[in-house]
C-alpha cells in the first residue's frame, strides 16, 4: 500500500516539474530573442573582431549605402540594404522619413536572411554614420537592437586596413522574422511637449549650429529649436576616418552640454536621421534613449508650439 501510494506521489510530482517546464518555454522565437537595448560591450564592434567572426553560423552582415560601391568591394558575406527600403519617406501625416509599420520591416530585413537569432553587423558604404545609426534605430524599435552592432568606420577602416573584400553576392535564406515592437525608442511630439524643461529628460539638437540658433532657417519652418534643448551636432561624434570617438570624449560632450547620469536624452535634427547618431551614442554610454522622430519638421509646423533662438542669432533664410 506504502509502495502504490509513493509511485502516485512520484507520479504527481513528475507530472506538475513537466507543467511548469512547458509553462516556462517561450511562447515563440520572437518572444525567445527579441526586445531590449544594446549596451558599451555590444553596440559597436572593431574591424578585428568581425574579422575574428566572419564565419559565425548566424551572423548577418549589411552595408548600408553605395550599392555600386557593395558591388565592387564589400566585406566578405555582407549584404547589400537599400536604405530608401528601411523607412517611408513620407508618413501617413506627411512628415519625412519615419518609421515603416513592422510587417513592411519584418519583410526588408527577412529577405535578406535576418532571423530573430541573428548577430547583426551594420557597416557604412562610405562616411554614412548618421543613415547607418537610423539603420540601428529601426531594428532597435523592432526588437533587434540587443544583438545589433555597427562597424566602427565602415568600409573606408576596413579596407584602409588591407582587410579582405569580395565581389560575390552570397545567396541568403530569407529568414523567420518576428518582430516585438519596442515602446521606449521613439518619441512622439506628445512625449517631447510634455517633458519640457523636465528635470531628468535632456532634450538634444542634433543639426549644426547654426539651424539650433535660429541663424539659419530651414525651408518653409521656423527659426531657432525646441525650448531648453541643447546642441550636440551630430557630425562632431566621429573622426576623420569616420570611427567614432573615445568614450570618454563623447562623455564630455554630454556633460558639456548639462546631460547627467541617469537622465533620458532625447535626441531630434531635421527629420530624425542625423539624431539617429545621438540616440545609438547614448545607448552606447548607458542612457535611457529615446528619438524624436518627427524632429523639427514636426515641431516647427505647429504654431502653438513655443521656439527659442540665440539672442546674437541673425536669420539667414534659404
Amino acid at each position: 500500500m506504502r509502495e502504490k501510494k509513493s509511485i502516485f506521489l512520484l507520479r504527481g510530482a513528475l507530472a506538475c516539474a513537466a507543467a511548469c517546464l512547458l509553462m516556462a518555454q517561450p511562447r515563440s522565437a520572437a518572444a525567445a530573442s527579441c526586445g531590449g537595448h544594446g549596451d558599451r560591450d555590444s553596440l559597436l564592434v572593431s574591424t578585428s573582431w568581425l574579422a575574428d567572426h566572419l564565419n559565425d553560423r548566424n551572423l548577418v552582415i549589411l552595408e548600408v549605402g553605395d550599392q555600386d560601391a557593395y558591388k565592387k568591394a564589400h566585406i566578405p558575406g555582407a549584404q547589400f540594404l537599400e536604405y530608401m527600403d528601411t523607412h517611408l519617406m513620407k508618413g501617413p501625416t506627411g512628415l519625412t522619413l519615419e518609421l515603416s509599420p513592422m510587417p513592411d520591416l519584418a519583410e526588408v530585413f527577412g529577405k535578406l536572411g535576418v532571423t530573430n537569432d541573428s548577430r547583426i553587423v551594420l557597416y557604412a558604404s562610405n562616411d554614412l554614420n548618421a543613415p547607418t545609426a537610423r539603420v540601428y534605430v529601426t531594428l532597435d524599435a523592432m526588437g533587434l537592437g540587443a544583438h545589433t552592432s555597427i562597424l566602427n568606420g565602415g568600409t573606408p577602416v576596413w579596407q584602409g586596413e588591407g582587410r579582405p573584400v569580395s565581389t560575390d553576392i552570397r545567396k541568403v535564406t530569407r529568414g523567420k522574422l518576428e518582430p516585438c515592437p519596442q515602446e521606449d525608442v521613439i518619441a512622439s511630439l506628445e512625449y517631447v511637449r510634455a517633458n519640457l524643461h523636465h528635470a531628468g529628460v535632456d532634450i538634444v539638437d542634433a543639426r549644426l549650429p547654426e539651424y539650433y540658433t535660429g541663424a539659419r532657417i530651414p525651408q518653409g519652418q521656423r527659426a531657432g529649436h525646441i525650448p531648453g534643448a541643447s546642441n550636440i551636432t551630430f557630425s562632431t561624434l566621429v573622426d576623420a576616418k569616420g570611427k567614432l570617438l573615445p568614450a570618454e570624449a563623447i562623455e564630455a560632450k554630454f556633460h558639456a552640454a548639462g546631460i547627467k547620469s541617469g537622465d533620458r536624452v532625447v535626441s531630434y535634427c531635421h527629420i530624425g536621421q542625423q539624431a539617429s547618431l545621438i540616440y545609438f551614442v547614448a545607448r552606447y554610454l548607458g542612457y535611457d534613449a529615446r528619438l524624436f522622430d518627427g524632429s523639427w519638421e514636426d515641431w516647427s509646423r505647429h504654431a502653438d508650439l513655443p521656439t527659442e533662438t540665440s539672442a546674437n542669432a541673425t536669420p539667414v533664410k534659404p
